[in-house]
């Protein structure tokens, strides 16, 4: 299984791998700071922003993820971010994650493309046996959303990470497997 840059495209949402050229639009989408309530990671400047789609550049350089930004097909806009992480070959399983939209984009059908162009390449082009999610257990609206995709939820983590603000992180997981 290689995980290669790819562009996805459904009828809502265009998903493009993240180069320097993102930077400005997913800027100008991520200021919303209730956007980074149940993300472990803060964005707060476009340094910030820069700084998260380098790191994703360096991911998918490594094979270890790969980060895209979520365009609106119906204006064109960029509405976030989604990806690929925690990519493991050997047991042909991946995880899908750190996404985040913009409230004006969350509770769209952007959000449920995404996800199933996402798991669409997943299992039918790289052969994946498991995909996995994860959200903060405190994130009922991230957790009934993996649910209505058809993810199992398999437990919890507790105190899984720290928040930039102290508090412990115990994270819900989620998988889909290529049988279903």
């Amino acid at each position: 299984m290689r995980v290669d840059p790819v562009v996805l495209t459904g009828k809502h949402v265009q998903l493009e791998p993240v180069g320097e050229s993102h930077i400005p639009e997913l800027w100008a989408v991520a200021g919303d700071r209730d956007i980074w309530t149940y993300i472990p990671t803060r964005v707060q400047s476009q340094d910030d922003m820069a700084m998260l789609v380098r790191h994703g550049m360096q991911m998918a350089e490594a094979g270890l993820g790969l980060c895209f930004a979520q365009r609106a097909i119906a204006d064109g806009e960029v509405a976030g971010g989604t990806g690929y992480w925690n990519i493991d070959t050997q047991h042909r399983r991946l995880e899908i994650g750190f996404t985040w939209l913009h409230p004006r984009w969350q509770r769209t059908a952007i959000n449920t493309e995404a996800k199933y162009l996402l798991l669409r390449h997943a299992f039918d082009e790289l052969g994946c046996i498991r995909v996995e999610f994860k959200t903060d257990s405190r994130n009922i609206s991230s957790r009934n959303a993996i649910e209505r995709i058809g993810a199992v939820e398999e437990g919890t983590l507790r105190n899984h990470m720290i928040m930039p603000d102290g508090v412990y992180r115990h994270s819900t997981y989620f998988s889909i497997v290529d049988t279903e």
